[in-house]
This record gives structure tokens, sequence and C-alpha cells, in this order.
């Protein structure tokens, strides 16, 4: 199934409508470095320093990355917010297929996540 460029903003738009959703990149930075989030996604005119750091924490966490195909502004206008949304993380995808873009990128299914670490209870 390849989607359109129509059909990625109408998932992106039915995850933020149904699912929940941070946005920003401070929050999406402490979402992938707790490990907790199904997938980030990025505009193509972000910072490339924060977007590369954001990669990072997001590998490490095993969270996927989708590169949205806009500015921050565009993708702003299809989460329905009136101003710049250069990342958010999808905590939950709701009635969307948004996770379908991921694999449909990568070509690949969402890779594991990693193990919490951290003192091991007795």
């Amino acid at each position: 199934m390849n989607m359109t460029e129509m059909d990625v903003k109408r998932e992106i738009r039915r995850a933020v409508d149904t699912g929940k959703i941070e946005f920003g990149l401070n929050k999406t930075q402490k979402g992938t470095v707790r490990g907790k989030g199904q997938m980030v996604i990025l505009s193509e005119n972000m910072h490339s320093a924060s977007a590369e750091r954001l990669r990072h924490y997001a590998g490490l966490a095993g969270i996927p990355v989708y590169a949205f195909e806009g500015t921050g502004l565009e993708l702003g206008k299809v989460c329905g917010k009136p101003f710049v949304v250069s990342a958010l993380i999808v905590h939950d995808e709701g009635k969307s297929k948004v996770l379908e873009l991921v694999k449909e990128s990568a070509g690949t299914e969402k890779p594991a996540r990693m193990q919490k670490r951290g003192r091991a209870k007795k």
C-alpha cells in the first residue's frame, strides 16, 4: 500500500484528532529519551542538529522516525495548529494508520524496544 501525500496528511490529522500526540522539540526529546512513544515525525526544515539529536535518541529507544515532506508551518497546518510544528511524538495512533508511514518508508516493521535499564528487582 503506497500512501500518497494527501493520505499522509489525512492520517497525521486523524492521529492528532483521535490519538495522543505531543508537539514540540522539548516534549518530543523527553519522550524519546524516556523510550516512550510509538513514532516521531519531523518537518523537513527542522534545524539539522536538533533533528540528528532526535533521530539518535529515537534510534536508541527503538522508536521509528518519519520525515514529513513539508515545513514546520505546513505540519502545523496539517495538525490543525496555528503555530509551527517542527517535531511531534505519537504516543497513541488512535484510529489512524500513521504507523504504516514508517513501515512503508523503511520497508520493515518497527524495531523492538530496548529493555529498561536499572537495578534488577529482588
